[in-house]
């Protein structure tokens, strides 16, 4: 994942918050963590200001990496072609695989594995509810051009995309295997067979 400013509606900042959430993600970018005392002195704010603009730790962290996530997802969908099942994997799969190439985002993660994973992976994490809802719209704009297999309604086969990437992206916190981007694309064709069941709502 490269970086970028952009953020997306449904991610919007808090009032004041654009120049944390850039410091942020330029130390994450660096391998550095994030020391909320040092970061308020570099912006030139007490770390009072700095909570009631970004959230906790966790939330600044979230909101920096979204500002990565956001523009990511945008240009992959873009650049990718085809239709149907066929751009849906190449979505997913490639998505998959920046998350594993981005070095500074798995440096991030191994230094505290069981914070990343609760942060990315459950429900109520940002990222993933973002990530679903691209997912989402990807499934139905797609539905409209070529013939998929939804065998659910269209929000959980979104939410069952995220959770075939997330289980070979983190496959080596939650399995002891290596991250594979490989497997994510048959496995979304796989669930996408033009002849499963429409149950779309």
């Amino acid at each position: 994942m490269t970086e970028c400013k952009a953020q997306s509606a449904g991610t919007a900042l808090r009032p004041g918050a654009e120049r944390a959430v850039r410091l942020a993600r330029k130390k994450l970018m660096a391998g550095e963590r994030l020391d909320i005392n040092a970061m308020a002195a570099e912006l030139g704010i007490d770390r009072t200001t700095l909570f009631r603009r970004v959230g906790n730790r966790d939330q600044l962290v979230m909101s920096a990496i979204l500002s990565i996530t956001v523009p990511t997802l945008t240009r992959i969908i873009a650049s990718a072609e085809g239709s149907g099942v066929t751009k849906i994997a190449y979505v997913v799969e490639t998505y998959a695989r920046a998350s594993i190439e981005a070095e500074w985002f798995r440096r991030w993660i191994e230094r505290d594995p069981e914070r990343a994973l609760r942060l990315l992976t459950s429900k109520a994490s940002p990222l993933q509810q973002h990530v679903v809802t691209v997912f989402e719209e990807l499934l139905i704009d797609e539905h409209a051009k070529a013939p998929i297999g939804t065998p659910l309604p269209i929000r959980d086969m979104a939410y069952l995309l995220i959770r075939i990437l997330e289980s070979f992206v983190y496959s080596d916190l939650i399995a002891g295997d290596e991250p594979d981007w490989t497997k994510v694309g048959p496995a979304v064709s796989a669930l996408l067979r033009p002849d499963q069941p429409d149950a779309r709502t």
